[in-house]
């Protein structure tokens, strides 16, 4: 038998008002996945993504996470997660090691395995930041790791990631690659959001591409540029969304 699937979503909705920001949203991710969910600014992916990880009720629809209902047991799904936020969502009032502890005791972890994951994690980030500095003085790129960390440090089966290349220098971004590869090759299902599309060329086989809350195209990158006779990665996602190709500036 298949296994389930790691994501399935069916006929997710999601309004606001007289707003529809996720509209009638189906389709599933196989275990060891790794997506690239994709669209313009407001088209629906960071909603999607807070309802997929509990943070936001959908309107209607239904989630199934690693096979668990997410209505109906929210924190065995919890359990089973990691989440990077696009806003890191970090208490920059602790050292790095201290957040990491406190974030490891809220999934049961021993002090002592939560320092022996820690450890490792910073060597594998390169991760170096001065005993006692506060994550509040951390540059933004080590906020990104640390961050990543976090979502890595209860050994998740299913890996959210919201925008993880934004504002980080290429050697960050190198070794965050690097560990996101790795762990689709251990089997974790990864799903991620990016406006980089080159990055998310290079690292997601899938795609699904959203527009005004709406699937616009979802399965494998290469089969959706054969189906659509697009060159690369931005070519399919133009010719999905609509963007228009602008001209020149008149005053120059």
């Amino acid at each position: 038998m298949n296994p389930a699937p790691a994501l399935a979503l069916q006929a997710l909705r999601k309004q606001f008002g007289d707003k529809v920001a996720v509209d009638d949203l189906s389709l599933e991710v196989p275990a060891g996945s790794f997506l690239g969910l994709l669209g313009r600014n407001g088209a629906g992916k960071s909603t999607t993504l807070k309802m997929v990880t509990g943070l936001l009720k959908p309107t209607s629809g239904r989630i199934h996470i690693l096979g668990i209902d997410l209505e109906a047991d929210p924190v065995a799904v919890k359990r089973a997660i990691g989440v990077m936020p696009e806003d890191m969502a970090l208490l920059e009032y602790l050292t790095g090691p201290q957040y990491l502890r406190f974030t490891g005791r809220m999934h049961g972890l021993e002090d002592a395995e939560i320092d022996r994951r820690t450890a490792e994690l910073f060597e594998t980030l390169d991760l170096v930041p001065a005993p006692g500095t506060l994550v509040a003085d951390y540059s933004f790129g080590m906020k990104k790791k640390l961050a990543l960390g976090a979502a890595l440090l209860h050994g998740p089966r299913l890996l959210f990631l919201d925008e993880p290349f934004e504002g980080i220098d290429a050697v960050t971004s190198r070794t965050i690659k690097d560990l996101l590869t790795g762990l689709q090759r251990k089997g974790v299902t990864l799903v991620l959001t990016s406006h980089i599309l080159e990055v998310v060329e290079r690292l997601c086989p899938l795609i699904a591409i959203l527009d005004e809350g709406r699937l616009l195209g979802y399965g494998p990158l290469e089969e959706l540029r054969a189906r659509e006779g697009s060159d690369n990665l931005e070519g399919l996602f133009l010719d999905l969304v609509g963007g228009a190709r602008k001209g020149d500036l008149s005053w120059l």
